[in-house]
């Protein structure tokens, strides 16, 4: 067998799809949320989101291997996406004035990463965070960034 067939051959993630109960429901909260461009649209079926390099597509629940719903306060999924250090916070404004419900605030992890994490209304775990400098970061996460040029 070749090196580059099956498996072996993937060089990317594509696309991530969260499987839905509300499609117009998520489809609100990511396009306004976010203000992610539609990229493919089948109305009541599935909505693509172009994210960077990656597609983000909401599908409506009801294929048999779909299971149930999520039980409420339990996540089926966490993403991240990637800012630069100081849109962490403005997201977290974002989302304050929005009023989505913040799970955690804006914070500098113990390795280097600035995090902010919420739910969508699905309650699939969404992080914002950023690559911050290792000086930044202390064994008790300070909350506070500080620009390092």
């Amino acid at each position: 067998m070749n090196k580059h067939e099956g498996f072996k051959a993937i060089r990317s993630l594509d696309y991530v799809i969260l499987v839905c109960d509300d499609l117009a429901k998520m489809k609100a909260f990511y396009q306004g949320l976010f203000e992610f461009q539609v990229d493919e649209d089948f109305p009541e079926r599935m909505v693509f989101f172009r994210v960077g390099t990656l597609f983000l597509g909401l599908r409506t629940r009801g294929r048999g291997y779909d299971g149930p719903s999520v039980p409420s306060l339990s996540a089926s999924i966490q993403i991240s996406f990637r800012v630069p250090p100081a849109d962490v916070d403005l997201a977290y404004d974002r989302l304050v004035e929005g009023g989505v419900d913040v799970i955690e605030p804006p914070t500098n992890q113990d390795w280097p990463h600035r995090t902010l994490f919420f739910r969508d209304p699905e309650n699939n775990v969404i992080e914002v965070f950023a690559d911050i400098h290792p000086s930044e970061t202390m064994a008790e996460p300070s909350g506070v960034h500080q620009v390092v040029d």
